[in-house]
């Protein structure tokens, strides 16, 4: 099920799904404006599974002096879930989005060459 949204260039149809995935990545662009986070950070927060809703709550250092800075923090629980200090590849929100989108693309088409010549 599809719905119409309308953008630049006028009405579109933009499934629920995308608009799910384009709606978590504002929230995660949002906090690392929010939180003064690099693209790395970001990449680890969100492979170990951090909301950036509740994100807020870790980096409060000037009411709460025993906490690590949000970054320290994040790289620290990075180093003890994966074994190594950052991602090998570090991607930004919007060039982890393009990809997604190619993916999904590829995907797209091969599914409608396997349709094609399944008839």
């Amino acid at each position: 099920m599809s719905s119409l949204v309308l953008c630049k260039e006028g009405l579109r149809t933009v499934s629920p799904d995308r608009r799910v995935l384009r709606l978590r990545l504002k929230e995660w662009i949002e906090a690392r404006r929010r939180h003064h986070l690099s693209h790395a950070h970001v990449q680890m927060a969100r492979e170990l599974g951090l909301n950036p809703a509740k994100i807020g709550k870790l980096d409060n250092r000037d009411q709460e002096r025993w906490k690590l800075p949000l970054p320290a923090f994040i790289e620290h629980l990075y180093l003890k879930r994966f074994g190594k200090v950052r991602p090998d590849v570090i991607a930004s929100l919007e060039e982890q989005a393009r990809i997604d989108e190619e993916k999904a693309a590829a995907r797209r088409e091969s599914r409608r060459l396997r349709r094609e010549t399944a008839q």
